[in-house]
């Protein structure tokens, strides 16, 4: 088993068993899983082909036996409601999942509460509850919980949501702003947008749409927050539109799901089907079905935090096969990430991935029996799970494959990350190896350390475009890879779009824009700087000088 130090020091941290190894590891998960399969499933999670979430990682064969990694809950307008979704919150993130939430039903502030005869706080302190309670209770006892909140574009409180990250707080909680057709119409054709009491449905004010536009665009230039979800887009292309209509999704906003469900997710290692320079299509199938019946097994041994999330699940049995190591597979196959090449390249893998996990799925129906909900779905056929795919960020599970996340380009070509107690150092391999074929490799790489790029290193314009950053990469590109690889997603897809320290709002208004009109389900969108406490840095000052 090929692990970096990196992954064997998040192994330890947060993954193994007291006295466990990661081969025991991948053994105690693959049998608990499904026994009849366990040695076809030990051997694409032994060789880094397949990684299935966190929470599988953590918890198959263990007392706790919650395995999945993605929860949406509703949360209505009461008390009682509100504070059953938080004590349902919180039984989530103690076993490792995450939970998103819509606060759209939620009165909002100065409204009337008829119960007590005072007037109703409003979402936005609620939330500020729910992310208090997360700081208390780690996910899993290893990490801390993560959440999504949303409210749609038309909430009265809207603006105030928009801005409520401006002066720090909310640490837990990633923000979206839910947007309707009518908000895109009114914007487009400078009409005023009517904000809706949730609870009367009576029109509360109208404003102009651009003022909430420019607001969100400001508000994402200064650190980061609220994305934007296009839940018309999600909607129109529900598989199940007969159950109802999804309002929110999980953290990252590549898993939209109905209140109560949950969805367990994993990931191809595309780097690692790279096979005498062009991809392994056959070795691609192979883990795309194994992945499929993985995660498809996953469901029917999970212990769920709710009767009513195991009811809502199994009706379904949503899952959500996507890809990681995008990038460095560009690299091996030397092709840059900013090029119609590579786009080409994510369009034909994620169309073979889809294809294959959908062949599985009906496979698995025709076997096992379709998700229950089939009659309220969009399918005619057998099929074993109303999705199959996702792209999610896999911000530890790249690091335990050793390969790049999700379809994100490299961030830093040198960086270091602390994972618990240790500080760890990552210097790309590959252009490790390519630096050691130079004369000049060790004062290149002593550059790279300080400023995490090769814009400034003398070395050939192809090998500056193949080794390109996140934020050296242009926001429309990064925008078409992300809507490249959704025309072949069933859910969504974790990306974000980085950006330079200078870039200004009236461009990340054109990027939301952009995103909107190629068919992606959301965006978001990071400048480097924005945030005192930006996890990723660029170079290493700390690195050792050795190539």
């Amino acid at each position: 088993m090929d692990l970096t130090l990196a992954a064997k020091t998040l192994l330890e941290e947060r993954y193994l068993l007291p006295q466990e190894t990661p081969y025991e590891l991948f053994c105690r998960v693959a049998g608990a899983v499904d026994t009849p399969h366990a040695a076809e499933f030990f051997r694409v999670m032994k060789d880094l082909l397949f990684i299935p979430n966190s929470p599988t990682l953590m918890n198959a064969g263990t007392g706790t036996g919650q395995l999945s990694a993605c929860f949406v809950l509703p949360v209505e307008d009461s008390l009682q409601g509100i504070f059953s979704s938080l004590a349902t919150m919180a039984l989530i993130h103690q076993s490792g999942g995450g939970t998103g939430f819509s606060f759209s039903r939620i009165r909002p502030a100065g409204d009337r509460v008829s119960s007590a005869g005072g007037v109703a706080s409003g979402p936005l302190p609620f939330i500020r509850v729910f992310d208090e309670a997360t700081s208390a209770v780690k996910q899993g006892g290893k990490r801390r919980g993560a959440n999504m909140a949303v409210l749609t574009s038309s909430h009265p409180d809207i603006l105030d949501f928009i801005c409520a990250k401006t002066s720090g707080g909310l640490n837990n909680f990633n923000l979206s702003v839910g947007f309707d057709a009518g908000f895109f119409r009114c914007l487009e054709q400078g009409r005023p947008y009517d904000l809706v009491n949730p609870r009367t449905g009576s029109v509360q004010e109208s404003i102009d749409a651009r003022e909430l536009w420019l607001a969100l665009g400001s508000a994402a230039w200064q650190c980061g927050d609220p994305g934007a979800l296009f839940l018309d887009t999600i909607n129109a292309e529900n598989t199940v539109p007969g159950l109802g209509s999804i309002e929110a999704t999980n953290p990252c906003g590549e898993q939209p799901l109905l209140p109560f469900e949950s969805c367990n997710l994993g990931s191809v290692n595309i780097s690692r089907c790279i096979r005498k320079g062009e991809l392994d299509d056959d070795l691609v199938k192979t883990v795309t079905h194994r992945g499929v019946q993985f995660l498809d097994a996953v469901i029917d041994i999970n212990r769920f935090p709710l009767p009513e999330i195991r009811k809502n699940t199994l009706r379904t049995r949503k899952i959500g096969l996507g890809i990681m190591g995008l990038a460095d597979a560009l690299i091996l196959l030397e092709i840059p990430y900013e090029s119609r090449e590579a786009l080409h390249f994510a369009d034909r893998t994620m169309a073979l991935v889809s294809r294959e996990a959908q062949a599985t799925s009906r496979e698995l129906g025709d076997e096992k029996g379709s998700f229950p909900a089939i009659d309220k779905s969009i399918y005619t056929g057998a099929m074993r799970n109303a999705t199959v795919t996702t792209i999610a960020p896999t911000g530890s599970l790249h690091l335990i494959a050793g390969t790049s996340s999700g379809i994100e380009p490299i961030f830093s070509l040198a960086s270091t990350r602390r994972i618990g107690n240790r500080a760890v150092t990552f210097i790309h391999p590959l252009l490790k190896k390519y630096l050691r074929t130079l004369s000049a490799g060790k004062d290149i790489l002593t550059a790279v350390k300080r400023t995490g790029t090769l814009a400034s290193a003398p070395v050939p314009e192809t090998v500056k475009e193949l080794y390109r950053t996140a934020t050296e990469i242009s926001p429309d590109h990064h925008i078409r890879m992300q809507a490249t690889v959704q025309k072949h997603v069933d859910n969504a897809v974790s990306k974000t779009v980085n950006l330079p320290e200078e870039a200004g709002v009236d461009e990340i208004c054109r990027i939301f824009l952009l995103a909107r009109s190629l068919g992606c389900k959301g965006v978001t969108v990071y400048r480097y700087n924005s945030r005192k406490d930006q996890v990723l840095s660029r170079g290493c000052e700390m690195c050792r000088a050795d190539v």
